[in-house]
C-alpha cells in the first residue's frame, strides 16, 4: 500500500504542478527526515508530503509539493475521495493563509479599550494563565453555565467540545443554526440521519436543486459529481431567485419569488400523489404517514402554487412528471439553507419526502458513513459532570427537537443581551467569527459589552479577536497535526508539512493546556499531538510513521458483505412521511404551507450566498484569493435601476431594520427585480486584517434575526431592505 502510493500517486502529481507559486523561504518541518527516510524526500530536500486541506469544512486530501526545503505547491491528493487529485482555488491559496503577513504568532492581551484594537504580546504561561483564570472565577462565581463556547465544525472539535464538556457549561454556539439546522432536523425527522449520501452514478437521470449553488458553493467531489453528470446529459433543474454559475450550468433555471420554495415542493407532491406517479411499493413497505401526507397535500396544486412562485403550473406539473418517470434515478438534493425563511424547515421536509416518494432510496440516496469510526481509540477520560442549568438558546425547552449539539446560536446571542434565563460574563471562541456570521451585527457586540472576559483561538486577528480580551495564537492547517478523519473505509492525518511560525500552537495543545489548568487533566491524557494520534490508531495496529507516509490507512474490512440497509433511525423504523414527534410537540406531522413575509412596498428581499474565491468569513485577507475576485457590490435588476435613476457603479446605502451599509452597485438581468443580492464575508471590522478592511460591506450589519420555531434555523433571506443612492 505505502510503495503503490508513493510511486504512482507521487510521480502522478509531480506532472501537474508546472508553473507553481514560491511563497517564501521555508525550513523543512520535523516530519522531514521521517519523509527523507521513507522516500518522500530525497537528499536535497525535494518530494511530496501528504495532508488535508482545511479551507473550507469539505477536508480535501492535499499533497504539499517540497523543493529545497520549501513548500512550493498545493494539490489534491488522489486517494482522497474528496479530493480525487483536485482541489478548488481556495485549497490551493492555502499557502497564502499560513503565510499571511497579517498572521498573529504569538500570544495577544489587550491593552486597550475593546474593539480599540490595542494589545501587547505575551507569553504562553501568561495569556494561558489569565485565560483560566478568568473562566474559573466566572465558574465560582455564577456557575459554568456564565461561560459561553463556541466553534465551527473542525478536527479538532472533539477536543473543544471536551473542555466545554469536562467545564460543566451546556452553552455551546456553532455555526449550524446559520446555515443547516433544517436540513439536518427535517433529515432526521424524516430519516433518522442528519444528511444522506447523494449517488451520481452513471444511471442518474434528473436532479432538483433548490438554492444548492454547488459550482460556487464547492464541495469539491460533489460539484465535480454534478459537473460529470450535467455532461453526461443528466437534466437539472435550478431553483433560485438569482442567476449564479450553478444556473448557467443547470438544464432549466426558475427564478423562484423568494420563500416560496415550499408551495413548489408541494405542488411536486401534490401532482406525484394524485397522479399515482409514487413507488407504490416502495411506500407501502418502508414508509409511515402515506394517506395523513396525502391528505394534507391535496389542495396544493400546481395551479395553487404557481400564483404564488410565480412558476407557470404547467411547468411544475411537467417537472413533477419528469421527476417521477426518470425515478427512482432522479434526486431531489436537499441543499444546506434553501430559500432561508421561517418555513423553510418545511420545505426540507418536502424535499426528503419528495425522494422518498419515489423510492431512490440505495439508488441516489443512501445512509452516510459520517466521519466517525468505532475501529480508532480515544484517551481514556472519567464522565462528564453534568450541567444543570438550562441553555440561554432555549434547547431543548423551547425547540424540543433541535439537537442539543447543533442549538440555535443566535438565540443564545440574543439572551446574552436580555440577560434571560440568566446572564452569561464570559466567551470562548475557537475558529470562528459570531461578529460576522451572527446576523444583525450591532446586537452581537451589545453581547460583548455584557461579557467580562472573551478570549478567542484564530490564526488572526479576525474582527472577534480585534474585540478579545485575549488572542491565543493557533498553528495554520500546514503546521498542526489534527484527530483523524475517517472517510469510507479509510483513515486520514492530517500532518504539518512546514515548521510552525513564530510561537503559534496547535488547538490540541491550547485545549490541554487550558484544561489542565482548570484542574481538568483527567480528560486530557495524552502527552502531544503525536501521542494523542498514536492513542488514535492503538487499535488498528499501525504506527504514526506508516500513515504519515501515505497520509492515510485503510480501516480493517468487515467479513460480512454489506447488503444495502432499509432501516432507518426513527422512531417507527421507517421513513416517516408523518413524524409523530413533530406533531407530540405541536408542529405539523406532515408538511404543509407556511406563508412567508413579503417586503412592504419600495423594499427588496436581502439574498446572499457564496462565491467559489471565498470561505464564509475567513478567507477575505488571502491576498490569492482577493486578487482573482470582484469587487463585491449589491446586484439591482437592471429594469428596476433604470426606474430608479440608478448606474452600474453607483454607490448606494443600504437600509434595513438593524443597519445600514454603503457599497457601489452591480446592474444586472440576473436577478428579479424584487431582489437584491450582497456578497457575504466582506465589510470586515479588525483593523489587524489589512487586506479586507475597508472592503465591501457586511451583510450581517444588515440581517434581522429570524428563526424558524421548529428547526432553529436562521431565516437570512427574511431581512427586507431599502435602496437609495448615496
Amino acid at each position: 500500500m505505502i510503495d503503490s502510493f508513493s510511486r504512482r500517486s507521487f510521480l502522478k502529481m509531480g506532472a501537474v504542478t508546472t508553473g507553481a507559486l514560491v511563497v517564501g523561504e521555508f525550513l523543512p518541518p520535523a516530519v522531514a527526515q521521517m519523509a527523507t527516510e521513507a522516500g518522500m524526500l530525497n537528499a536535497s530536500g525535494d518530494g511530496y508530503i501528504p495532508s488535508m486541506c482545511e479551507m473550507c469544512v469539505w477536508r480535501c486530501g492535499l499533497i504539499a509539493k517540497i523543493k529545497g526545503g520549501r513548500v512550493v505547491k498545493l494539490d489534491g491528493n488522489p486517494e482522497h475521495p474528496h479530493s480525487r487529485g483536485h482541489l478548488c482555488v481556495r485549497g490551493q491559496s492555502g499557502l497564502m493563509n499560513t503565510y499571511d503577513p497579517d498572521r498573529v504568532l504569538k500570544p495577544l492581551i489587550r491593552v486597550g479599550k475593546r474593539g480599540e484594537g490595542k494589545f501587547r504580546e505575551a507569553s504562553w504561561d501568561e495569556a494561558l494563565d489569565l485565560t483560566a483564570g478568568h473562566m474559573q472565577r466566572i465558574k465560582d462565581t455564577y456557575g459554568p453555565e456564565a461561560m459561553v463556547f463556541s466553534s465551527t465544525h473542525n478536527l479538532s472539535q472533539v477536543q473543544f467540545e471536551n473542555l466545554l464538556y469536562a467545564f460543566g457549561s451546556p452553552n455551546y454556539g456553532t455555526q449550524r443554526s446559520l446555515c443547516f439546522n433544517a436540513m439536518i432536523v427535517a433529515n432526521q425527522m424524516t430519516y433518522g440521519m442528519e444528511e444522506p449520501e447523494r449517488i451520481y452514478d452513471d444511471q442518474l437521470q434528473y436532479v432538483i436543486l433548490t438554492g444548492r449553488n454547488l459550482f460556487e458553493a464547492i464541495s469539491t467531489s460533489e460539484t465535480g459529481d454534478l459537473s460529470d453528470a450535467i455532461s453526461r446529459g443528466v437534466k437539472v433543474v435550478y431553483l433560485d431567485p438569482r442567476f449564479t454559475k450553478t444556473a448557467a450550468k443547470a438544464s432549466e433555471w426558475l427564478a423562484i419569488k423568494p420563500g416560496t420554495d415550499l408551495a413548489f415542493h408541494l405542488a411536486l407532491l401534490n401532482v406525484i400523489i394524485d397522479e399515482k406517479l409514487y413507488n407504490a411499493s416502495f411506500v407501502e413497505d418502508y414508509t409511515i404517514g402515506f394517506d395523513e401526507l396525502a391528505q394534507e397535500v391535496r389542495d396544493f396544486t400546481p395551479e395553487w402554487a404557481a400564483s404564488l412562485t410565480e412558476i407557470p403550473a404547467d411547468t411544475i406539473r411537467r417537472i413533477a412528471q419528469e421527476f417521477a418517470a426518470a425515478a427512482p434515478h432522479a434526486l431531489a438534493h436537499n441543499g444546506w439553507r434553501t430559500s432561508n425563511f421561517i418555513n423553510s424547515f418545511q420545505t426540507q421536509r418536502a424535499i426528503s419526502i419528495l425522494n422518498a416518494l419515489v423510492g431512490n432510496w440505495n439508488v441516489t440516496m443512501k445512509a452516510s458513513a459520517g466521519e466517525s469510526s468505532g475501529a480508532l481509540g480515544t484517551p481514556p477520560q472519567p464522565p462528564y459532570p453534568r450541567a444543570s442549568a438550562m441553555r440561554l438558546d432555549g434547547v431543548p425547552y423551547k425547540y424540543p427537537v433541535v439537537p442539543f449539539k447543533l442549538g440555535v446560536f443566535q438565540e443564545l446571542r440574543d439572551n446574552i443581551v436580555t440577560g434571560d434565563p440568566y446572564q452569561a460574563h464570559g466567551w470562548f471562541i475557537s475558529r470562528q467569527n459570531p461578529v460576522m456570521s451572527l446576523p444583525d451585527r450591532a446586537k452581537t457586540l451589545q453581547a460583548f459589552e455584557k461579557m467580562d472576559f472573551i478570549a478567542t483561538v484564530d490564526i488572526f486577528l479576525n474582527d472577534t479577536a480585534w474585540f478579545s480580551d485575549v488572542v491565543l495564537p493557533e498553528t495554520s492547517y500546514l503546521e498542526r497535526y489534527d484527530p483523524l478523519l475517517p472517510v469510507g473505509n479509510r483513515v486520514f492525518l492530517r500532518q504539518p508539512v512546514i515548521e510552525p511560525q513564530g510561537d503559534a500552537k496547535s488547538a490540541l495543545w491550547i485545549y490541554k493546556q487550558l484544561g489542565e489548568r482548570l484542574g481538568l487533566e483527567d480528560y486530557f491524557q495524552y502527552t502531544d499531538e503525536e501521542d494523542y494520534i498514536r492513542q488514535q490508531l492503538e487499535p488498528l495496529g499501525v504506527t504514526l510513521d506508516e500513515i504519515r507516509m501515505n497520509g492515510y490507512v485503510d480501516l480493517p474490512e468487515s467479513e460480512e458483505e454489506e447488503e444495502p440497509s432499509f432501516a432507518w433511525n426513527t422512531p417507527s423504523g421507517k421513513i416517516e412521511l408523518f413524524s409523530d414527534t413533530l406533531d407530540r410537540v405541536g408542529f405539523p406531522g406532515v408538511p404543509t404551507w407556511q406563508a412567508p413575509p413579503q417586503p412592504p412596498q419600495g423594499q427588496f428581499y436581502l439574498l446572499t450566498g457564496k462565491v467559489a474565491q471565498a470561505t464564509q468569513f475567513a478567507t477575505q485577507n488571502n491576498q490569492l484569493l482577493k486578487k482573482y475576485s470582484d469587487e463585491p457590490r449589491l446586484w439591482l435588476n437592471t429594469t428596476v435601476a433604470e426606474d430608479r435613476g440608478m448606474e452600474d457603479g453607483d454607490w448606494v446605502e443600504v437600509t434595513s431594520q438593524v443597519g445600514q451599509v454603503h457599497i457601489r452597485l452591480k446592474v444586472t438581468q440576473g436577478i428579479r427585480p424584487d431582489c437584491v443580492y450582497l456578497t457575504p464575508g466582506f465589510g470586515h471590522l479588525s483593523k489587524g486584517l489589512t487586506a479586507a478592511y475597508g472592503v465591501g460591506a457586511s451583510d450581517s450589519a444588515l440581517h434581522v434575526t429570524y428563526t424558524d420555531p421548529a428547526s432553529g434555523s436562521q431565516a437570512l433571506s427574511q431581512t427586507f431592505v431599502t435602496v437609495r443612492k448615496a
